[in-house]
């Protein structure tokens, strides 16, 4: 603890006015994979900005608040402010979410001011009431600006989810995270920027923070499988019988073994660029998978209807190791556009194979994520 902080104040007092480096020579800290982060967009790597002001005044080009009137750079000044760029269905800001809540919560009194910022992946996700369902739902309470058409993801020039960037109080872009993991890093940053701005009684004391259920951190240790999406814009390792037919309503057969880390379609499918979909009742996904969490992202094709669904492990109900979303027999119903939770099993985590069967028509699958 005590060279990180040594660490962080030489980088901070030589850094004013520049984004800080990560803290990769702090060897105490554990730090995910790189599977723990999300590439946003395939248009080049980081930008390699320089600090100003401009990228907070970037959250004027929001297209919505949440909790909050629309918050100004110039009406900023003299807080820290945390913007986390954050999308609804994504399992790394899921898990990051619980660090940024007590932040929030810890701080609010000694200037500190958290800004979620609600940049899409998914088409659903740009539906204004999905995300305020999803503020809702996650109790957040800090104020999040609604970015649907990336005007504040391209001012601070982000390529991930989720990304956290902090802003000192005179305006100036200090420091920047991407993915999950540097929790305690992130949090000596905020004490340090808050005390530089003059805010008494910070302390030291690092934050309590409480992850139940999706929130907790994945098994690093264990995980084998990384994030696949079911589109064929960015698919991989389709195992169905005869390949991927696009675009048009097709009869697939999953093969009577799968790789680890393939998945396949049965039943009447339509596989789309962005996602699969469901025509006729009893369709089927499969996935071979190697992880203690397995969630997807899917949801109803038309708001309001629900689709029934039963999950098989090995061919079993899956019992103590069904996930948030399904009871021990592996039944769950969809019937909103988000992330459910379908595995959570207990060590020893080996390759295993997944089933979900939709008993109505009318779902979309969207990606597999793992923890």
């Amino acid at each position: 603890m005590k060279t990180s902080r040594l660490l962080l104040a030489a980088i901070l007092a030589t850094a004013v006015g520049a984004p800080i480096a990560g803290f990769a020579e702090d060897k105490n800290m554990s730090q995910p994979t790189s599977t723990g982060e999300r590439l946003a967009f395939l248009h080049g790597l980081l930008g390699g900005q320089t600090s100003s002001q401009s990228e907070l005044a970037s959250i004027e080009r929001a297209n919505a608040w949440i909790n909050s009137p629309p918050l100004t750079a110039d009406g900023l000044r003299g807080k820290v402010v945390l913007v986390n760029i954050w999308t609804l269905t994504c399992i790394n800001w899921l898990r990051q979410y619980p660090y940024v809540r007590a932040w929030a919560e810890k701080y609010k009194d000694h200037g500190l001011v958290v800004i979620g910022v609600h940049s899409p992946e998914f088409a659903f996700e740009k539906d204004l009431d999905n995300v305020r369902q999803a503020v809702k739902e996650r109790m957040i309470s800090y104020p999040v600006a609604v970015d649907s058409d990336f005007g504040i993801w391209r001012g601070f020039d982000n390529n991930y989810w989720p990304a956290l960037y902090f802003i000192d109080a005179q305006g100036r872009l200090r420091h920047s995270v991407f993915g999950e993991g540097q929790y305690e890093q992130s949090e000596m940053v905020i004490q340090r920027l808050l005390m530089e701005a003059g805010n008494a009684g910070v302390g030291d004391e690092l934050a309590s923070v409480d992850a139940p259920g999706i929130e907790a951190a994945a098994d690093w240790g264990s995980l084998k499988s990384p994030e696949n999406y079911l589109g064929y814009g960015r698919s991989e390792n389709f195992g169905s019988a005869g390949g991927a037919v696009l675009d048009q309503q097709h009869t697939f057969t999953v093969p009577p073994k799968l790789g680890l880390n393939y998945w396949g379609l049965s039943g009447d499918w339509t596989i789309r660029k962005d996602a699969v979909a469901l025509n006729k009742p009893n369709g089927r996904i499969a996935y071979r998978f190697h992880a203690r969490d397995l969630h997807l992202v899917m949801g109803p094709a038309m708001r309001g209807q629900s689709v029934r669904f039963r999950v098989l492990i090995d061919g079993q109900a899956p019992g103590a190791a069904h996930g948030g979303d399904v009871d021990d027999q592996g039944n769950g119903v969809v019937s909103e556009q988000r992330l459910y939770q379908l595995i959570r099993q207990t060590k020893p985590i080996a390759d295993r194979l997944f089933e979900i069967e939709f008993l109505d028509p009318g779902v979309e699958g969207f990606s597999f994520t793992f923890g």
